[in-house]
């Protein structure tokens, strides 16, 4: 499991299960279905499954789908929410995911007051996801940061504009004073 696929699956996942339970009966269906894609939002990051497929749905759209949908694979896309949402990182025919709508609904509902528009570490900590300089330093590792490591606040201000690009080039609708 990489780190920026449990961002991806965190962001996209939220908007999928907001997707999944607006339309009449796609709630219900969404837990009978494949399960994977809206456990992620609901109780954090159950396997290490559900941010396998957001990763590969980063870089190749049709794998998410297959890999979430083995056991029924003509029908449990359409009704689970999974081929509603999955799409929407590579772009295929979906709205692109309101990032910033989708974490600042987050923002919203959470108790801490997290700058996640500034600052790598109250984004991940908004996300659920461990924020410590060593995860950080993984999710430079991941983004081929070329950068000191150890000068931490270089590095933070680095991820948080290359995270928001790579949620952008995924799929993701990001303001541009969000992306540099």
């Amino acid at each position: 499991m990489s780190v920026f696929g449990s961002i991806m699956s965190r962001i996209f996942g939220q908007k999928q299960a907001n997707a999944a339970a607006t339309p009449t009966g796609a709630s219900p269906a969404a837990g009978s279905g494949t399960g994977a894609a809206p456990a992620a939002p609901a109780g954090g990051t159950p396997s290490a499954t559900d941010d396998q497929p957001k990763v590969s749905a980063s870089t190749q759209p049709a794998a998410g789908p297959a890999a979430a949908a083995p056991p029924v694979p003509g029908a449990a896309p359409m009704p689970s929410g999974a081929g509603a949402a999955t799409p929407a990182p590579g772009g295929a025919g979906q709205q692109p995911v309101d990032v910033a709508a989708v974490l600042t609904e987050m923002a919203e509902k959470n108790p801490q007051k997290l700058d996640w528009r500034h600052s790598i570490v109250d984004l991940m900590k908004l996300l659920g996801l461990d924020s410590s300089l060593q995860n950080r330093k993984e999710l430079a590792k991941e983004l081929n940061y070329s950068g000191d490591t150890n000068d931490s606040a270089s590095m933070n201000i680095w991820l948080h504009k290359q995270v928001m690009q790579k949620l952008a080039e995924n799929g993701g609708k990001v303001p541009d004073e969000l992306k540099g």
